[in-house]
């Protein structure tokens, strides 16, 4: 019997990869969004529908958080998570044959700045400010209630890498030799900005922030081997056994681009840069130290473990197409 994939949120990236991987191994995917195809958020009855039999659920649905953090983008980074993830759990409650397995998305951004130890399932501490209270509310609305014939999964998933990722601007600024380290410092906070919990505090110096990754290879391996474990519930991180730091990842990119050397961007000229593109520092800045130790203890075998050959493959995609 061929597979039936619901996927919420497909338009991007990660989504479009899962959809394109699963249709060619003949599973039939469907998809929830803005605009359909298969079923639109607030048809809560169509949604239903498109869920009743299938195998498996994923959300992704959510707006990129690459964006200035207003208080209208707040709202709408917030909004777009919770209540199209409690749209799905009425759905899900009110199907005769519920899916058996429902991942959601998330992100491991829910843990602290971290410079001292890994972040991990068991052992990790929950951060503070914007980015912290939207992950901690979207997983309290993914596990809310019962719903007694599926298994659920949130994935806090590191920053994801492919052709397509957020690594493709980073590899264009090496290209024209701006591919150095970004430098934290200090750097004045609006009584506005610390309100919000926007402001992005001083951590560690010289590029030594830490960089957590996934290949997006490893996403689509780690939802293969949770569809096999059905003893894993709750959360799992999704993020390579082996994170690096900015520094040696700019470097990485570098070298994969051939140009060998890159000037660093210090905290101000990142504060102007961002303001003017309308994003945040703390995308590049907050040290995000996180380790997927449950995919490990439990067997998984990454198929990209390390970013070096993680970035070379990518290049090497890119340069083919």
């Amino acid at each position: 019997m061929t597979d039936h994939i619901v996927i919420a949120g497909a338009s991007g990236f990660i989504g479009q990869h899962l959809a394109a991987a699963w249709r060619a191994r003949g599973a039939r995917v469907s998809e929830i969004g803005r605009s359909g195809p298969d079923a639109r958020w607030g048809d809560t009855a169509a949604i239903t529908r498109l869920l009743d039999g299938a195998d498996l659920l994923v959300n992704l649905a959510g707006k990129s958080v690459n964006c200035r953090y207003g208080p209208a983008n707040r709202a709408e980074i917030m909004r777009s998570r919770v209540e199209t993830t409690r749209e799905l759990r009425e759905a899900v409650l009110a199907c005769a044959a519920p899916p058996r397995l429902w991942l959601n998305s998330s992100t491991a951004t829910i843990y602290r700045h971290a410079e001292d130890r890994p972040m991990t399932e068991s052992t990790g501490e929950l951060g503070q400010g914007f980015s912290v209270d939207v992950a901690t509310s979207w997983e309290r609305e993914f596990f809310a209630g019962e719903l007694p014939g599926t298994r659920r999964v949130a994935l806090r998933m590191a920053i994801v890498l492919g052709d397509g990722s957020a690594l493709v601007p980073l590899m264009a600024l090496a290209r024209v030799g701006l591919g150095g380290p970004q430098l934290d410092g200090p750097w004045p906070a609006t009584k506005a900005r610390l309100a919000a919990g926007t402001h992005h505090r001083q951590g560690a110096g010289g590029g030594r922030q830490k960089f957590s990754w996934i290949h997006v290879d490893d996403v689509l391996g780690s939802i293969d081997w949770l569809r096999e474990h059905d003893e894993v519930d709750g959360v799992v991180n999704l993020s390579s056994p082996n994170p690096s730091d900015d520094r040696s990842m700019m470097a990485i990119l570098r070298r994969a681009v051939g140009i060998p050397v890159g000037l660093p961007a210090t905290r101000w000229m990142l504060e102007l840069g961002t303001a003017v593109l309308r994003t945040e520092t703390e995308l590049v800045l907050k040290s995000r130290w996180v380790v997927p130790e449950r995919l490990v203890e439990g067997g998984y075998e990454f198929v990209h473990p390390h970013l070096d050959a993680a970035v070379k493959q990518i290049v090497a995609e890119r340069r083919r197409r």
